[in-house]
C-alpha cells in the first residue's frame, strides 16, 4: 500500500522528534495529535505514555503497543575546566559517542556539544586507556570553567541526545536513530489510521498505545497494563537483523531486513494468540520471520503478559540494523506488512476466542 502523503509527514516529524527516556513529552505530543484523528478518544497516564481508545466502553478490549522513549545521556559531573562527564539513561552506547555531535536539553532551551577525543597522532600508552568507555568519554561544550557551563543553564541531571536526522538509504530503508522503537509508534498509529478510514468496526474496544520508559525496565508498560487492564496485547518492538557483518545467526538468529515481521516464541508470549497472528499472516500473504527468545523477550510484552494475573500476549517485531546506534535502518516493506498484520488480526479476531490452554 502506497504512503499517503500526510502519513510520510508524520513519520519524519515524529521520528525527528526527541524523547528521552523520562523526557518524552515532545515526540508524545506529536504521536498524540495525528493519532486523536482517527480515535474517539486520546487520553495519557501521569508518567507520558499516551493512547488512544477506539470503540470505548465495551466489556472486552485489546491492545497494540509500541514504546515512545530513546536512549540519551545525563550530565552526571561538570568539571573545573568546564568538560561534562555522563551516566547513561538508557542503554547508550559509549563506543560509538567520541566525535559526535549531541543537543544538552535545559530549562533555557538546547545547548550544542560535542563528545570530544584525543586525536590520533596523541594517544599513546595501554590500550585499555585508548578505548572509549564510559568513565572516560566526556562532552565539551566549549565552556572555559564550570561556571561557564552552569551560566548556558546545564546542571547535572540535563538530558543529552545525540544530533542526528531521520532519512532514507536507496529507498528501501529507513534510517537515524530511535527506530527503537519510534518506528512501532509510527506502525500502530497507521493501524489506527487504517481502521478509522476503511470504516471497520470493531467489537470491542481497541487501545492503541506509545508507552514511556521501555529502556530503563518495561516501567510505562508496567503502569499502563494495570491502568486499561485489557484483554489481550500486541506489543510491537524491534529486533536484531543477523545479515549485518560481525553478528552470530547461532547466537540471534537468521533474520533479515526486509524479509518480514518477526513473531516471537517465548514463555512471555501467548501461544494461542501466537498462532492467530501466524494464520493472519498466511491468509493474508504477508511474509513473516520467526524468532525464539529465552526465559523473557525484553520488551514490553513482558510486562503486559504478568501483569493483572496474565494477558495473553504477543510480539511482533520489526528487523533492524545497527541497533542503540544513530543510523538504525529498518526497511520500508517491514513496516508495511507489520501495519498490515496487526490491522488484518483486529479485523477478524472474535471476543469470543478461549484463550485457556487446557
Amino acid at each position: 500500500m502506497k504512503q499517503k502523503k500526510d502519513s510520510i509527514e508524520f513519520l519524519f516529524k515524529y521520528m525527528n522528534a526527541i524523547s528521552p527516556t523520562g523526557f518524552e513529552k515532545n515526540g508524545q505530543e506529536i504521536w498524540s495529535a495525528y493519532v486523536a484523528n482517527y480515535v474517539d478518544e486520546v487520553a495519557s497516564d501521569v508518567y507520558g505514555t499516551a493512547y488512544g481508545i477506539i470503540n470505548p466502553g465495551c466489556d472486552f478490549s485489546v491492545l497494540i503497543e509500541a514504546h515512545a522513549d530513546e536512549i540519551s545521556w545525563f550530565v552526571n559531573y561538570i568539571t573545573d575546566d568546564g568538560f561534562i562527564y555522563v551516566i547513561r539513561n538508557g542503554g547508550s552506547d559509549h563506543l560509538i559517542a567520541p566525535s559526535m555531535r549531541v543537543n544538552i536539553h535545559t530549562e533555557q532551551g538546547l545547548v550544542r556539544g560535542v563528545f570530544g577525543w584525543p586525536a590520533i597522532h596523541t594517544r599513546r600508552g595501554k590500550q585499555e586507556d585508548l578505548t572509549p568507555k564510559l568513565e572516560n568519554i566526556f562532552v565539551d561544550v566549549g565552556a572555559k570553567n564550570k561556571q561557564e557551563v552552569l551560566d548556558m543553564g546545564i546542571h547535572v541531571g540535563c538530558v543529552i541526545t545525540f544530533v542526528d536526522d531521520f532519512d532514507m538509504l536507496n529507498n528501501q530503508y529507513y534510517y537515524g536513530r530511535a527506530l527503537d522503537n519510534r518506528i512501532g509508534g509510527y506502525c500502530i498509529a497507521e493501524v489506527a489510521r487504517r481502521l478509522s478510514e476503511k470504516k471497520i468496526r470493531l467489537p470491542f474496544t481497541l487501545y492503541v498505545v506509545n508507552s514511556v520508559q521501555e529502556e530503563i525496565g518495561l516501567r510505562g508498560a508496567e503502569m499502563i497494563a494495570h491502568t486499561l487492564r485489557p484483554n489481550v496485547a500486541i506489543i510491537t518492538d524491534v529486533t536484531h537483523d543477523t545479515h549485518t557483518p560481525m553478528l552470530n545467526k547461532i547466537q540471534q538468529g537468521d533474520i533479515s531486513c526486509g524479509g518480514g515481521p518477526v513473531l516471537y516464541y517465548a514463555p512471555p508470549v501467548h501461544n494461542k494468540l501466537l498462532k492467530l497472528l501466524r494464520n493472519t499472516a498466511k491468509k493474508s500473504k504477508i511474509d513473516v520471520q520467526l524468532g525464539a527468545s529465552s526465559r523473557v523477550t525484553g520488551t514490553d510484552t513482558d510486562a503486559f503478559a504478568y501483569a493483572n494475573g496474565g494477558i495473553p500476549s504477543a510480539l511482533i517485531s520489526l528487523p533492524l540494523r545497527y541497533m542503540h546506534t544513530t543510523v538504525e535502518m529498518v526497511h520500508k516493506s517491514d513496516i508495511e506488512n507489520t501495519i498490515q498484520l496487526m490491522t488484518d488480526f483486529l479485523k477478524t479476531f472474535s471476543s469470543d476466542f478461549n484463550f485457556k490452554y487446557y
